[in-house]
């Protein structure tokens, strides 16, 4: 999609498989297996889904999915692939050097993993080296002293590694990133999580991050068991979804597969979703 002074592209990391429960929490499988069919081992299939900026100088990157230093074994536990983002950024003509800017929109593995990457030591380096990489405050926090519930949801090599270069700017809430993107934070998944919002033309575009990660999610009582605090969530959804369906906005799911975006409608008191491309 082209305004005329902002591009915005959803590019993907490819997919991960999370297991099914745990991504709709208390909704029991017989009601969500007819709209997410699990594989034998209970896990459904997630895209990784990153948003790209360009507007004027800035060339923005949400979210960098899983990346590329992942071990054999987590690999095979999520069901990953062959990290996608950086070729579909050579295949618009974008090295990693000409993003200026990273919005995380939460530090767990599935959102920074491709922040940083193994040289040819093996050691972590920031992937894209000319960005500054935005992270609110508390989320940093979170994740370097999770607790016992969050832990395996950190990799410390996806982050360490940014603050070491000096490339991280910390937030300390609602922030204006550049001319038209803001980050508002949400909390709910995890401290400190955030969205973001682009305006593009007359519209307002939402990357909702884990907020509502998939079409599913906009349902009230689907709520990852991740969450950490699940009542916050709820009432961030209840707010936003009112606040997205009187704008119009185009609300874009970080983990959504086949329908990645789209614009919530109400007709005649019942809720629709009209996925489109982005």
């Amino acid at each position: 999609m082209r305004s005329d002074r902002t591009e915005l592209v959803l590019l993907s990391d490819g997919n991960i498989k999370f297991d099914g429960g745990s991504i709709f929490g208390q909704v029991p499988k017989v009601i969500w297996e007819h709209d997410a069919a699990p594989d034998r081992r209970n896990r459904i299939s997630l895209g990784l889904n990153c948003l790209l900026i360009q507007n004027g100088d800035h060339c923005i990157l949400v979210d960098t999915g899983v990346g590329t230093k992942e071990p054999e074994q987590i690999r095979d536990r999520y069901g990953l692939g062959t990290s996608r983002l950086c070729r579909e950024l050579r295949s618009r003509d974008l090295a990693p050097k000409d993003i200026t800017d990273v919005i995380l929109t939460n530090l767990h593995f599935d959102h920074c993993g491709g922040s940083t990457r193994l040289d040819r030591s093996g050691v972590a380096v920031p992937t894209f080296p000319s960005a500054t990489y935005y992270i609110q405050e508390l989320a940093w926090e979170e994740a370097n002293s999770p607790n016992e519930r969050a832990e395996n949801s950190y990799h410390t090599d996806d982050f360490i590694p940014l603050e070491k270069r000096g490339q991280i700017c910390f937030l300390n809430g609602d922030s204006e990133i550049a001319p038209g993107v803001q980050v508002r934070v949400t909390g709910g998944h995890s401290r400190g999580h955030q969205m973001v919002f682009v305006n593009y033309g007359g519209e307002r575009v939402a990357f909702l991050g884990d907020l509502i990660p998939t079409l599913h999610h906009l349902q009230l009582p689907f709520i990852t068991s991740f969450d950490m605090f699940p009542e916050d969530t709820l009432a961030s959804k209840k707010a936003l979804l009112d606040e997205a369906e009187r704008g119009g906005w185009l609300l874009v799911f970080s983990h959504g597969s086949r329908e990645r975006a789209g614009y919530l409608e109400k007709r005649n008191g019942d809720w629709s979703f009209r996925a489109v491309d982005l």
